[in-house]
C-alpha cells in the first residue's frame, strides 16, 4: 500500500516547467524585431515537451548616435 501510494504520486507529478525562453526572433519588415518568449513544459510521463503562455516583444532597431 506504501509503494502505490509513493508511485501514484510520481506519476501526477510527471510534470515540469520551465522558463520562460525564447523561441523565435523575427523580423517585421519595418526595422523593429519580434521576439517570442514561452514558458517550456516537459511531461516526463508522455516524453511530450510543449510551449505555453507566449508573449511577443517587438524591439526597435536605431542607429547609434555618431561619436566625434
Amino acid at each position: 500500500m506504501k509503494h502505490t501510494l509513493i508511485i501514484g504520486i510520481f506519476a501526477l507529478t510527471g510534470c515540469t516547467t520551465a522558463g520562460p525562453f525564447v523561441s523565435n526572433i523575427s523580423s517585421d519588415g519595418k526595422g523593429e524585431v519580434v521576439v517570442e518568449k514561452c514558458m517550456v513544459h516537459f511531461n516526463a510521463f508522455l516524453g511530450v515537451i510543449q510551449n505555453s503562455d507566449c508573449t511577443n516583444v517587438k524591439v526597435k532597431l536605431i542607429q547609434p548616435p555618431e561619436i566625434k
